[in-house]
């Protein structure tokens, strides 16, 4: 004898009418301590502004008349080109100096950690100021051996301006922090990527090319950002190399003529912030597209009709193979496994 659905001998088991469930009336939180906290925020903003705009030292007048002088604008120019100059060679070196921390060759770990060292361990003032000195301490470059004459020789003040040596101040110093964050993110790639790589035929360019790097990037991304700006803010130590074209020490020669040092304060500050803020907006996009595929999940798959409205419609193939029940209206069923002999069921 043959148990059914619904464990006993000869019944017929009934179909259970599907229940559509209410949804749910979600009431949201209120938080008055957060409305009240953006009310005496946005008062304090509103008085500020206000004060701000009746304030006499900052001279807004004169803060318009220079915001688009030409010299302004020059010197934003030059304090981009070195942004992004130094930025480039920074993070190349970078590059470099984390793939030689990550060598097996302690030699070559050594050179890259004295580096690390000495670029981090002083301040870039100091750094720019030295580099400022090159030319006294350098008066010529040669290729040669000691105590023979050179090969060739070059006129170091020739050779190198003090827009260049602003340059290679700036990359030098910065080259050393990039190569932490360059590092931190080649560590941050799980090993078994490497191994996965290398059992796949790739060699090692393909395999930090295509495998390490764009996993790598969404841990280096931010942090390179922040360094760019950073390095935006930085160019304005580089007048004790000296180099005085750019934004900050422009403005305060311009300051120097007028007697107003706080407008051109203001006039330097919008400039910074305009740069700032289109770097973060680059920064942004680059975070989003080497963010593709992290921390997403497939959306929940919902069934297009209710389960318990779904029948056996006639005898589908290989029915005969399972215990089965019929219908009032003739149509056979497939007995729920829990419900068979031996099945568990109740």
């Amino acid at each position: 004898m043959t148990e059914h659905a619904n464990g006993t001998s000869g019944a017929t088991p009934k179909s259970q009418p599907f229940y559509e469930s209410e949804p749910i009336q979600a009431i949201k939180l209120k938080h008055p301590g957060r409305i009240a906290f953006a009310v005496v925020l946005a008062i304090f903003a509103a008085l500020f502004l206000w004060d701000a705009a009746n304030r006499e030292a900052y001279d807004w007048p004169e803060v318009g008349k220079y915001l688009l002088d030409t010299r302004i604008v020059a010197a934003a120019g030059y304090t981009l080109q070195l942004t992004v100059y130094s930025m480039v060679i920074a993070i190349v070196l970078g590059v470099t100096l984390a793939v030689m921390r990550l060598s097996p060759n302690p030699v070559v770990k050594a050179v890259a950690w004295v580096y690390l060292w000495i670029f981090r361990g002083t301040p870039v003032y100091v750094q720019l100021t030295f580099w400022g000195l090159f030319a006294v301490i350098y008066p010529k470059l040669g290729i040669g051996l000691p105590g023979v004459p050179p090969l060739l020789e070059f006129d170091t003040k020739a050779l190198m301006t003090a827009f260049t040596l602003a340059i290679i101040g700036l990359a030098l110093n910065e080259a050393a922090y990039m190569a932490e964050i360059v590092r931190a993110g080649l560590l941050s790639v799980d090993k078994g990527q490497d191994e996965a790589a290398v059992a796949l035929g790739l060699g090692w360019w393909h395999t930090m090319t295509r495998v390490v790097l764009p996993q790598a990037m969404r841990v280096i991304i931010p942090p390179t950002g922040n360094e760019v700006i950073s390095m935006l803010k930085t160019t304005s130590l580089v007048t004790a190399v000296p180099f005085t074209l750019e934004l900050f020490t422009k403005q305060r020669d311009i300051a120097a003529v007028t007697y107003k040092p706080v407008p051109m304060l203001l006039v330097a500050s919008i400039w910074y912030l305009l740069i700032t803020s289109i770097l973060m907006v680059g920064q942004y996009y680059l975070e989003k597209h080497f963010a593709k595929g992290v921390g997403q999940r497939p959306d929940v798959m919902k069934p297009s009709i209710a389960t318990g409205a779904i029948s056996v419609q006639g005898e589908p193939e290989g029915l005969g193979d399972y215990p089965t029940y019929e219908e009032p209206d003739g149509r056979k069923g497939i007995v729920p496994p829990g419900q068979r002999p031996g099945g568990g069921g109740a």
